[in-house]
């Protein structure tokens, strides 16, 4: 069997590690939607809306162990446990406590992707100074 650096065999994310309690290895990803408006004063008057939904991506068993009930598995509800998906989503509009919970799990953050793109501006009807830009983030968090 191959060891890792430390001496303790190489686990694969979908394999239990021994002596951690029977917890799962694995990979969760967090995202959302975002959207603020930037007027002439670009940092002073930028103006963000709240977080309408944070996604959850990764096997229904990890992310059920993790979120417990403020996990929303309506759009895939019967989903197996060792099964991925992304069609979860949390019942709470609070980043942070998306990422409290994953850290008390003994999950790190391992990447962080965004991505930002400009919805309406003059050409659409709004005004020449105010143009109102979406986002979308992912967060990637890990526990060997």
């Amino acid at each position: 069997a191959s060891r890792s650096p430390s001496g303790g065999p190489l686990l694969t994310p979908s394999q239990s590690l021994d002596g951690a309690g029977g917890r799962r290895s694995g990979y969760i990803t967090i995202g959302y939607r975002g959207s603020y408006t930037i007027g002439r004063e670009a940092q002073a008057d930028a103006k963000f809306r709240r977080v309408a939904r944070i996604t959850v991506c990764g096997k229904t068993a990890l992310a059920k162990e993790v979120f417990g009930e403020t996990l929303n598995e309506s759009r895939d509800p019967d989903r197996p446990p060792e099964r991925y998906t992304a069609r979860y989503y949390l019942k709470f509009n609070f980043l942070e406590q998306a990422f409290d919970r994953l850290s008390e799990a003994g999950f790190r953050m391992a990447a962080c992707s965004s991505t930002g793109t400009c919805a309406f501006g003059p050409e659409q009807g709004g005004t020449a100074d105010d143009k109102i830009w979406t986002s979308y983030t992912e967060y990637v968090f890990c526990r060997d």
